[in-house]
């Protein structure tokens, strides 16, 4: 007796049992690396494997006669469910590097991930993962809006998919501080420019009056400084001119004018 019931399951009452066939496997997506910051996959896939053993401890509790290729068996399948289920887990997509404009083609199975990389030259890289709530091939390398929109429509054309672009801009330097010196000017003539907040005046100013022009504060309001001089028939003349160009100037007793910066252009 106890010599059946250790072969019980290839025999059975001296009759030989049918041997089951393997179950296959069904198909799956390839395993996509993941990132381990992201996942976890040793803890993720331990995770798994307790799940197997769990349920085919339970199938042999509940069915001790059951052969034991009928477990195996069992077990198996199981454990290619469960495979497929861990593949399908996809890390959240990288995000593009400044000034990258990055092409997502919404691919939400297998057979759509398969067909799209049937259809990109080797060259090209790409990766599956998860953006927002949609499975998508991330296509990245792109620094032109425009050669990305040409393989998104190459895509759309080939395969049938569609694509989402999204870029990241390019960091920009911080703008440059201002500094400023207040300081009164002394007694005389100035000859100031209402610039009505249009910055490029400045070079016009500077052609009139031949050289640079500083930036001060009449009134507390800002002005373009044309000239500050002691001698009134140069800051006349210098009136005259800047009105003859159709430039709203005037002439103000110096003291009351604050001189911000003597040069405008100056750094």
């Amino acid at each position: 007796m106890g010599h059946w019931a250790w072969g019980m399951g290839h025999w059975a009452l001296g009759r030989k049992l049918p041997t089951l066939p393997t179950l296959p496997c069904p198909p799956s997506p390839p395993l996509l690396p993941r990132s381990p910051a992201s996942w976890g996959n040793k803890i993720y896939l331990d995770e798994i494997f307790k799940k197997i053993l769990f349920m085919s401890l339970t199938v042999v509790q509940r069915f001790p006669n059951l052969p034991h290729a009928v477990v195996l068996a069992i077990a198996g399948l199981i454990s290619c469910m469960s495979s497929v289920t861990a593949q399908q887990a996809l890390s959240a997509c990288q995000p593009p590097n400044p000034g990258e404009f990055l092409l997502l083609i919404v691919s939400p199975t297998a057979d759509n991930q398969k067909q799209l990389r049937n259809a990109l030259p080797a060259e090209i890289k790409s990766s599956t993962c998860q953006y927002l709530s949609d499975t998508v091939t991330r296509i990245g390398g792109f620094y032109k809006i425009d050669d990305a929109q040409r393989w998104a429509r190459y895509i759309n054309n080939i395969v049938g998919l569609s694509g989402i672009i999204t870029t990241k801009p390019a960091d920009t330097p911080p703008p440059q501080t201002v500094t400023y010196n207040p300081q009164a000017l002394g007694e005389g003539y100035a000859v100031l420019v209402d610039y009505f907040n249009r910055p490029e005046l400045v070079s016009n100013v500077e052609q009139v009056v031949g050289g640079d022009v500083g930036f001060a504060s009449y009134g507390q309001r800002p002005y373009l400084l044309a000239v500050y001089t002691t001698n009134q028939k140069e800051a006349y003349n210098t009136l005259q001119k800047l009105n003859e160009r159709g430039f709203v100037a005037y002439l103000v007793d110096s003291r009351k004018v604050i001189l911000l910066r003597s040069n405008v252009r100056a750094q």
